[in-house]
């Protein structure tokens, strides 16, 4: 069963930066396409990043804009989200999930950590 862990949320000023991290254990990390999903207040989960076991793919949300940057270390079964340039609208609880295809449909990814929180305010 694999198991994920997020860690890294808080609060943070608008335009400030925070990176993500979340701990695959459970099975073999290079098996699976790892993506981010976040859920603001009063809002639906959506697709914020994925990117494949081996680096070869990977695609952001519209509203990322160039300002979050998905990476993975496979040697440490961990994977990131380097978020800089954030905005009010970016408050959310950020989630990360695994799946065996790659795609920004939440309902094909498998599993799902327990979210980290960030809220980004003046």
């Amino acid at each position: 069963q694999v198991q994920l862990a997020e860690s890294g949320g808080g609060t943070v000023q608008p335009g400030g930066s925070l990176r993500l991290s979340c701990a695959f254990s459970g099975r073999v990390f290079a098996e699976y396409t790892m993506a981010w999903f976040r859920q603001g207040p009063g809002k639906e989960r959506e697709f914020v990043s994925f990117l494949t076991w081996d680096r070869s793919w990977t695609r952001d949300a519209a509203f990322v804009e160039g300002r979050f940057t998905i990476a993975r270390d496979n040697a440490k079964n961990t994977v990131y989200l380097q978020m800089n340039s954030l905005k009010p609208e970016d408050t959310a609880v950020y989630y990360c999930a695994a799946a065996h295809r790659y795609t920004p449909d939440k309902d094909e990814y498998e599993y799902w950590g327990q979210g980290t929180r960030v809220t980004v305010s003046s």
